[in-house]
């Protein structure tokens, strides 16, 4: 027997083509692809296996299911309708989405005015600082400098130099209140650097009948070949000081003038930086003249000269206000051997050039022509004070580090706060009185030096 065979499949007829089409079959007819999560809900639920044509899930959406919260919707997937083959989103959905919609429109606006606000600050700080600096600047030339001798040590004048001195009188007050008690003058510069020239050409070789007076100052005058090696090493991130930068010659001119003019002293590590921000404020041959005088002063020139004795009585005064001012920190730096020598020689070498921002460098400089060398220790007790809570959970090698290698971002106003929180009078005295007093022979309470 043979079965009966299958009768084909009846063929729809042209007018009931549209009556017959499945509305979701993928075969017949594929809906565009949309990152609506209903679109694959709604093939696999409701329209049997899927099509070899239909596309599988992605692994976003498998993660996306897998995600205890729904991530926020885009401005276009929260406004528009789904499409008209899909079915519509249920009420609470539509709202969910626009009130989604609505909070991520509130926080941008939220963080836009926030940043509003920040920019008009900044900008109103700006103004405010220019305005203040404006005045100052005017103050300075009109009524301090040509009045020097009577208004450099009034209350007035005290408190403006505290503030900072504008930039563009800041070389003016700093070559008057350094002085000139050498008498350098102009043509002087000029001899001596014609001299730095003629040894830089050809250094002569000391002779074996040379006295001994004129082999140390020939040895000296010698370290002008140490002047090239250091002035790539100063200020490297302004790039205006290593060769082929603007101010190259003229810091290598300063350095090689001095160096002739004072061959018992010679170029000393450390000179580059002073003589650099000198030269970024003054003229070459007034840069010269402030600088030679700056370093006759007898703080800097006990440590250029490498002066031990002179140095400890620095270092023995220092440690009279440490211990005045800070005395738990004092107490923790002799619990681990920390010693003054460790850290202020590199901060007095470039009076706190090399060690500071430089802007913030300029502003200890202005106080430092105003006080002097106390102003130098004052500044070195205001970073102590600083970092007092961090140096106390430290220890020897950590605290060195930090004290050697200063944080690059170091705020000027906070710095300055902690400065005028340093009180430079104790039981012994005053600054001058202590370092007097402690000069190899006592602490200023009857008590003999100890040198470490």
């Amino acid at each position: 027997t043979h079965d009966p065979p299958t009768p084909p499949p009846p063929q729809p007829s042209p007018d009931a083509s549209v009556e017959f089409k499945p509305r979701y079959s993928s075969h017949i007819h594929m809906p565009v692809p949309s990152r609506d999560p209903w679109v694959g809900q709604l093939t696999a639920g409701r329209c049997g296996p899927p099509s070899p044509l239909a596309v599988p899930p992605s692994p976003r959406q498998n993660v996306r299911k897998s995600l205890a919260f729904e991530p926020l919707s885009t401005t276009a997937l929260i406004l528009e309708d789904r499409p008209p083959n899909l079915p519509a989103k249920p009420a609470e959905e539509a709202l969910k989405h626009r009130q989604q919609y609505e909070e991520m429109v509130a926080q941008a606006k939220k963080r836009e005015l926030k940043e509003a606000q920040k920019r008009r600050k900044q900008q109103e700080q700006r103004c405010k600082l220019e305005e203040s600096i404006g005045t100052a600047v005017q103050t300075w030339n009109q009524d301090i400098l040509p009045n020097w001798t009577t208004t450099c040590t009034t209350r007035r004048v005290r408190d403006l130099w505290w503030q900072g001195v504008p930039p563009s009188v800041r070389g003016k007050v700093w070559s008057l209140a350094v002085g000139n008690e050498l008498n350098i003058t102009h043509e002087l510069y000029n001899i001596c650097l014609a001299r730095a020239k003629e040894k830089w050409k050809s250094l002569p070789t000391p002779s074996s009948h040379t006295e001994p007076e004129d082999l140390g100052s020939s040895d000296r005058e010698s370290s002008l070949e140490l002047i090239k090696l250091d002035i790539s090493r100063t200020f490297p991130h302004l790039c205006i000081f290593q060769q082929g930068g603007p101010y190259h010659d003229v810091l290598h001119s300063v350095l090689g003038a001095y160096t002739c003019y004072r061959p018992d002293v010679g170029y000393v590590q450390g000179m580059s930086f002073i003589a650099a921000v000198l030269i970024l404020n003054l003229e070459t041959a007034d840069a010269f003249i402030a600088f030679s005088n700056l370093l006759n002063k007898p703080c800097q020139m006990a440590f250029f000269r490498v002066d031990h004795s002179l140095m400890l009585t620095y270092f023995a005064a220092f440690e009279v206000f440490f211990e005045e001012n800070l005395p738990k920190l004092f107490a923790h730096f002799k619990k681990n051997s920390l010693t003054p020598d460790i850290y202020l020689i590199d901060w007095i070498f470039t009076l706190y050039s090399k060690s500071l921002p430089l802007d913030l460098a300029c502003r200890v400089w202005d106080v430092f022509c105003r006080d002097g060398e106390e102003f130098l220790f004052r500044t070195a007790l205001g970073l102590l004070h600083r970092y007092q809570d961090a140096l106390q959970g430290m220890d020897f090698i950590q605290m060195a580090q930090l004290l050697t290698r200063l944080p690059d971002l170091v705020p000027g106003e906070q710095l300055f706060q902690h400065i005028a929180a340093v009180h430079m009078t104790c039981r012994a005295g005053k600054w001058p009185q202590v370092r007097t007093d402690r000069d190899g022979r006592t602490d200023g309470r009857g008590m003999a030096v100890t040198p470490w």
